[in-house]
């Protein structure tokens, strides 16, 4: 299925010239629940892994006190398999069980947890780009960006530790078929759950505090936005500032490129830690789709045609994934050699 970003409530760089050409493109990824296979570009899905390259693990040291609770994978799986039926018996009769005595039974029994484990960590694939599908900063010979992270905070970033891989997938044909799993995750929300992306071309603008003074001043000033109607501005939001953050400047989601979603903290430098050049958005891991501040970026088909959601789950929440109590993983890369060291943001 394709989707379509509504168009912003008006052309903001009608009123302020000086924003067009700060104008970057990004693609809105769209994840959407799938069986994604290893040809795709997808969240939680199979890589293709060369069947002689050794899977990755995390070898720091995990502490079991930052989970009480442990479940292997396939809990986790097994436990939204119940959620997602529980659905889909709610929707077709409202009056039905929300859970049947199995699936309480199921959920007790899983409820005690898994044994802890030490030891190095199997990765879990978290993400697959192909560049036929969407433009991202990436290596001249590779058409192909893997990522994968441990499903661990860890002490210095309370957040999975995430790792980049550039490949050639021409070159690839043996395929690894049963890449390892990590015996445990530390959260649910951190298992991705299996999408496939649809891209779409957006244009996004810098967060406000990347304007310079000259620009905030100006559009501080509410006479500039007289010329609108009063019936959008009362519409999408309660002040300028509020209607250019959360509707007009940057798409919220998964996506690559574009211009970094600062909120948690001011804009910080980001020079590569290898040469020190500033390194730009490659890839958006998005803790939701959308919040209830910037509805206005729900695509045309989500309004029409919602897609159905597991019991529990807030909407926009496609991947299940959950970074730092709703926030977003923004992966930042080296425009002169993106196979430099990464740099990992929250915001």
């Amino acid at each position: 299925m394709r989707f379509t970003t509504p168009p912003r409530p008006f052309d903001i760089t009608a009123l302020f010239p000086q924003l067009a050409p700060l104008a970057r493109t990004a693609t809105r990824l769209h994840p959407r629940p799938g069986s994604p296979s290893v040809h795709d570009s997808a969240v939680g899905g199979p890589l293709l892994w060369p069947a002689d390259d050794p899977w990755p693990h995390c070898n720091e040291p995990h502490d079991s006190r930052a989970a009480l609770v442990v479940h292997s994978p396939d809990d986790v799986r097994l436990l939204r398999r119940d959620r997602a039926a529980a659905s889909d018996r709610l929707r077709l009769d409202p009056d039905a069980p929300e859970w049947t005595p199995e699936e309480l039974a199921t959920w007790e029994r899983l409820n005690a947890g898994r044994p802890w484990f030490d030891g190095p960590i199997p990765l879990l694939p978290v993400a697959q780009l192909y560049a036929r599908d969407t433009a991202f900063t990436r290596p001249p010979d590779a058409d192909l960006l893997q990522v994968l992270w441990c499903p661990f905070d860890h002490e210095e970033a309370a957040h999975p530790r995430t790792a980049l891989f550039w490949r050639s997938s021409a070159t690839i044909t043996d395929v690894l078929d049963a890449p390892p799993e990590p015996p445990i995750v530390q959260l649910d929300c951190y298992l991705p759950e299996p999408c496939l992306f649809s891209p779409e071309q957006v244009t996004d603008l810098p967060n406000p505090m990347e304007l310079d003074k000259e620009l905030r001043d100006q559009m501080a000033d509410i006479s500039r936005w007289e010329t609108i109607d009063p019936a959008l501005y009362n519409t999408y939001a309660d002040d300028p500032g509020e209607l250019y953050l959360n509707n007009l400047c940057h798409a919220p989601g998964w996506k690559t490129g574009g211009w970094t979603r600062w909120g948690l903290t001011d804009p910080i430098p980001r020079p590569c830690p290898e040469c020190g050049t500033e390194a730009v958005p490659l890839l958006t891991i998005a803790s939701s789709e959308w919040d209830s501040g910037s509805k206005t970026w729900i695509t045309e088909e989500e309004r029409i045609n919602p897609t159905p959601r597991l019991l529990g789950t807030r909407a926009g929440h496609f991947t299940h994934l959950d970074i730092a109590g709703g926030y977003d993983l923004q992966l930042h890369v080296c425009p002169a050699s993106p196979d430099h060291p990464h740099i990992e943001l929250i915001q």
